[in-house]
C-alpha cells in the first residue's frame, strides 16, 4: 500500500540565503495603487464615450426634427432634449445645453454638456453636433 504524499511547504529564500518574508505586501503597495489607477481611467474614459454617444445621437434626433417640413428651431430643441431625458437624463449628461439652427438648405442642433466624472473636481465637457438637409418643396 502506497504512502500519501506529504506536502512540505518551505520559504522561499534569497540569494544571501535571507527569507522573503513580507514582499507580498510591498508589492501588493505598490501595484494596487496603479491598478485602481487603471481601473478608474478606464471607468471614465467609458463614461466620456458613452455621453458622447448620447450626445451625438440626441443632436442628431434634434437635425431630424428640425428639418422637417414644418420643423422648426423650437421642436429641434425638444426633441433632443426629450431624446436626452429618455436615455438618462441627469446620469448621463449634465449642464445641457441645446442650439438648433435652421436655414433655407439645412438644419444643425449642437449639444454642450458635461458627463459624469470619477475624478474630483474635473467634469469632462461633451460638445457634438448633427447636420441634415432641410425639406422643402421644390418645383
Amino acid at each position: 500500500m502506497r504512502r500519501p504524499a506529504i506536502l512540505v511547504l518551505s520559504r522561499t529564500k534569497n540569494v544571501a540565503g535571507q527569507m522573503e518574508r513580507g514582499t507580498a505586501s510591498i508589492q501588493l503597495v505598490i501595484l494596487m495603487p496603479a491598478l485602481f489607477t487603471l481601473l478608474f481611467v478606464g471607468m471614465q474614459a467609458a463614461m466620456i464615450y458613452h455621453g458622447r454617444t448620447v450626445a451625438i445621437a440626441a443632436a442628431q434626433e434634434g437635425a431630424r426634427a428640425t428639418a422637417a417640413q414644418n420643423g422648426t428651431t423650437t421642436a429641434g430643441r425638444d426633441a433632443a432634449t426629450a431624446f436626452i431625458t429618455s436615455a438618462g437624463g441627469d446620469d448621463v449628461l449634465q449642464s445641457v445645453h441645446v442650439t438648433a439652427r435652421r436655414t433655407a438648405t439645412s438644419a444643425t442642433v449642437t449639444i454642450t454638456a458635461t458627463t459624469l466624472s470619477v475624478v474630483p473636481g474635473w467634469t469632462p465637457r461633451v460638445m457634438q453636433s448633427a447636420s441634415a438637409p432641410s425639406e422643402r418643396l421644390t418645383r
